[in-house]
C-alpha cells in the first residue's frame, strides 16, 4: 500500500521501474511499473476531469491495469491523489533546495536573497507543471485535503523561518516570514489558475520583482 501523506515518497515515479529488454521483469519490477502507470494515468485523468468527476475505471483503463491492481497498490482514488500531491511537493522541495544551495555557493549570505531564489524556483516548478499545480489549487480534492495544504504551508513557513534565524539572539523575523510565505502562497494560487501561460509567467516575474523590494528589518537588506 502507499505511504502516509506526511512521509516523503521518494520511491514514487511516473514511469515506474520496468525490467530490461534482455530479461523477464521480476515481480517487484512489474509491480513498480504498474504502480507508476497507475500514477501517470491518475495524473492525466485528474487533470482532465478533476478529482470528483474522475472514475477509477477510467484510470485503470488508461493505465492498462485492473481495478484489483489499483487497490493492491493504493487505498483508492483519494490515495492516488494524495500520492501525486506528495510526489509534486518532493520535486518542488528539491527545486527549492538546489536554488538556495546555488546562491549560497555563489557567496550569497543574505537570507532574503536566499529566500527569493528558493521562492522563484518554486514558482518556476508551478509554471512547468501548471496542470498538476492547478489540480491541487482548484479546491477539487478529496475530503480533508485543505488540511493537508495547510500543513504544507506550515512546513514551508518553518523552512523559511530557518533561513531568517538570527545567530545573535536566536530570534526569527516572524512577521517577515508571515508576509513572505503569504505572498508566495497567493502567487502560487494565481499563476496556477491562469489559463494563459505567457500571462502567468509575466505575473510571476512581476510578483517576484515586488517581493524582492521587501526589506529584511533585521539587516536592512533586501
Amino acid at each position: 500500500m502507499s505511504s502516509h501523506i506526511d512521509v516523503p515518497s521518494g520511491e514514487v515515479t511516473r514511469d515506474g521501474d520496468a525490467g530490461t529488454a534482455d530479461a523477464p521483469a521480476r515481480p517487484s519490477d512489474r509491480g513498480a511499473a504498474t504502480r507508476g502507470a497507475l500514477l501517470a494515468a491518475a495524473r492525466d485523468v485528474f487533470c482532465e476531469s478533476g478529482f470528483a468527476q474522475a472514475a477509477v475505471t477510467d484510470i485503470v483503463a488508461r493505465a492498462g491495469a485492473s481495478v484489483g491492481s489499483l487497490y493492491h497498490h493504493f487505498n483508492g482514488k483519494a490515495d492516488l491523489y494524495l500520492t501525486l500531491f506528495e510526489e509534486f511537493q518532493v520535486g518542488q522541495q528539491e527545486r527549492t533546495r538546489k536554488a538556495i544551495n546555488a546562491v549560497r555557493e555563489a557567496g550569497e549570505t543574505d537570507p532574503m536573497r536566499q529566500f527569493l531564489a528558493g521562492a522563484r524556483a518554486y514558482l518556476d516548478g508551478c509554471l512547468e507543471e501548471r496542470d498538476v499545480s492547478r489540480l491541487f489549487i482548484s479546491g477539487d480534492g478529496p475530503p480533508g485535503f485543505d488540511r493537508v495544504m495547510r500543513q504544507r504551508l506550515g512546513k514551508w513557513a518553518r523552512r523559511s523561518a530557518a533561513l531568517f534565524h538570527t545567530a545573535d539572539d536566536g530570534g526569527v523575523d516572524e512577521a517577515l516570514v508571515v508576509v513572505l510565505t503569504g505572498a508566495m502562497a497567493g502567487a502560487v494560487s494565481e499563476i496556477s489558475l491562469m489559463d494563459d501561460e505567457d500571462a502567468a509567467r509575466r505575473l510571476a516575474d512581476e510578483i517576484m520583482a515586488i517581493v524582492g523590494t521587501i526589506t529584511n528589518p533585521r539587516t536592512g537588506q533586501r
